[in-house]
C-alpha cells in the first residue's frame, strides 16, 4: 500500500551534497578520512567526551562494547526487555547471558528499582537504554553499579542532544553507543558512534575497530609497521557517509528546532483527546531534557492498537508499534524468558503506537494525523479481529 503520510522520511539538512562531494575530490572515502575525523571533533567537543569513534551502526558500536569490557562465555549482562534487539544480541555474540529487566511505566525506560535484584556474580554490565531519548534514572543506575563494581553502557541510539539533570546522555557510563539510522534525528542512513568516557578504553578500542591491528598509531608514527595484535573486526564507515552526517551535525540546532515543534504540536493537538479516551501521551520528567525523537500513543488494550493502526491506513497514514518483548522472542525463551517475567513492558509492546515523526513532516500533514486520531472512538466503537502476529505493520514494528 502506498502511504499519503508515511512513518519515517530521510531529510537533507544543508550540505550533504556539496560535502560528498568534496570527500570525493579529497581522493579518500575509505574510513578515517577528513569528514571522520570532523565528526570525532564535533562529538568529543559538543558532548565533553575523551574520545568518539565512528561506527558502521550502532550495532557495531554495541558489540565493539562488549569485545572492550572482556565479555566471556558465563558473564551475564542486564537489559531492558523493551529494546531493539542490538542491545542484547551484541553481548549474546560473546557468549553472554542477557538477563532481561522490565521498564517504567512513565518513561518506558529500564525500571532502576528492578536492577539490583538481577544481579549476580557473574553480572558484567548493565546496558542502558534511554528510550525515546528521555534520560533513564542514572543517579540510581550509577550507584547500582558502582556498588557491585559493574560497568554501564548507554545505548543512546535516541538520545544524542539529550540531557538527564543537565548533563548529556552519553556521558554516563564508562562505554556509550550512538546511531545515525535514517530514523534518527541525525542520520547518514546508515551509521553509528562508540564514545568512550573512560580513557582506558580508548587505546584498544581503536585496535578493535581497524581488525584487530594497531593501524591508527602506525598512521600517529607511533610505531614503525602495523600488526595483527588483538580481536577486531572492520567497523569504520566510508568517509561519504561522515560527510554526509557532518552536513547533519552542521545543521542540528535547525534540526532539534523542527522536531521540538513537530513533538509539541503533537502533545498540544492530542491532549485533550487522549485525556477523555485514557490514552497515555510521552511523559518527560523534569530533570530531563528530551531531544525530541519520536512521538508515541499508549492505547488501552492490543485490539484498540490495531484498530487504530487501521483506521490511520485508511486515511492513509502510516503509524507503527514498537518493540516486541526480547524476553518472550525466540532467543529471549532460549534464555530463560517466560510469560510475566516482565509485566510493563508485555503490556507496552501491545499498547503503543509511533505517529509520523520526521524533520520536514509538514504541518499540514500533521495536523492530518492529530484529526484523523481525534475522530477514532475507542473503547469498543470501533474494532477489527487482528492477529498481532500478522499484523499489516509487522514490517515495521521493531525499527530502531
Amino acid at each position: 500500500m502506498s502511504y499519503r503520510i508515511v512513518f519515517n522520511r530521510p531529510c537533507f539538512e544543508g550540505k550533504e551534497r556539496e560535502y560528498i562531494v568534496e570527500a570525493i575530490a579529497n581522493g579518500h572515502v575509505s574510513g578515517d578520512g577528513s569528514f571522520t575525523k570532523k565528526c570525532h571533533n564535533f562529538l568529543e567537543s559538543y558532548l565533553g567526551i575523551g574520545k568518539a569513534l565512528l561506527t558502521t551502526s550502532c550495532t557495531h558500536a554495541l558489540e565493539m562494547a562488549a569485545m572492550l569490557l572482556d565479555c566471556q562465555v558465563g558473564d551475564e549482562v542486564i537489559v531492558p526487555s523493551f529494546t531493539f534487539v542490538s542491545t542484547a544480541n551484541a553481548f549474546v555474540l560473546r557468549g553472554v547471558k542477557p538477563v532481561f529487566a522490565d521498564i517504567r511505566p512513565d518513561t518506558l525506560n529500564i525500571d532502576e528499582s528492578k536492577i539490583e535484584s538481577l544481579i549476580t556474580p557473574r553480572t558484567k554490565a548493565i546496558a542502558v537504554v534511554h528510550y525515546a531519548g528521555v534520560g533513564a534514572e542514572m543517579d540510581q543506575i550509577m550507584a547500582i553499579a558502582g556498588k557491585y563494581g559493574i560497568e554501564v553502557v548507554e545505548d543512546n541510539a535516541h538520545g544524542l542532544f539529550g540531557k538527564y539533570k543537565s548533563k548529556y546522555l552519553g556521558t554516563f557510563g564508562s562505554i556509550s553507543t550512538q546511531s545515525f539510522h535514517e530514523t534518527k534525528n541525525i542520520s547518514c542512513g546508515e551509521g553509528g558512534a562508540l564514545l568512550l568516557n573512560d580513557p582506558q578504553f580508548i587505546d584498544r578500542a581503536e585496535i578493535i575497530r581497524e581488525k584487530g591491528t594497531n593501524r591508527s598509531r602506525f598512521f600517529r608514527g607511533q610505531v614503525d609497521k602495523y600488526s595483527w595484535v588483538d580481536i577486531g573486526s572492520s567497523f569504520l564507515p566510508s568517509d561519504l557517509l561522515a560527510a554526509f552526517l557532518y552536513a547533519q551535525f552542521e545543521s542540528q540546532e535547525s534540526i532539534q528546532s523542527k522536531r521540538q515543534q513537530i513533538w509539541q504540536r503533537y502533545h498540544e493537538g492530542l491532549q485533550e483527546w487522549a485525556f477523555e479516551s485514557k490514552v497515555g501521551l510521552p511523559v518527560v520528567p523534569a530533570h530531563c531534557e528530551q531531544p525530541y525523537h519520536m512521538f508515541y500513543l499508549i492505547l488501552n488494550s492490543l485490539s484498540e492498537r490495531q484498530a487504530l493502526i487501521e483506521h490511520l491506513k485508511q486515511r492513509g497514514i502510516m503509524a507503527v508499534y514498537h518493540y516486541l518483548p526480547l524476553h518472550l522472542s525466540t532467543m529471549g525463551l532460549a534464555f530463560g524468558g517466560k510469560l510475566g517475567d516482565c509485566p510493563v513492558t508485555e503490556r507496552v509492546s501491545d499498547t503503543i503506537l509511533r505517529l509520523p515523526f520526521f524533520n520536514n513532516l509538514a504541518t499540514s500533514e500533521q495536523d492530518s494525523v492529530i484529526e484523523a486520531i481525534k475522530q477514532f472512538r475507542v473503547r469498543g466503537e470501533v474494532s477489527v479481529t487482528v492477529n498481532p502476529n500478522l499484523s499489516a505493520q509487522t514490517a515495521s514494528s521493531t525499527l530502531p
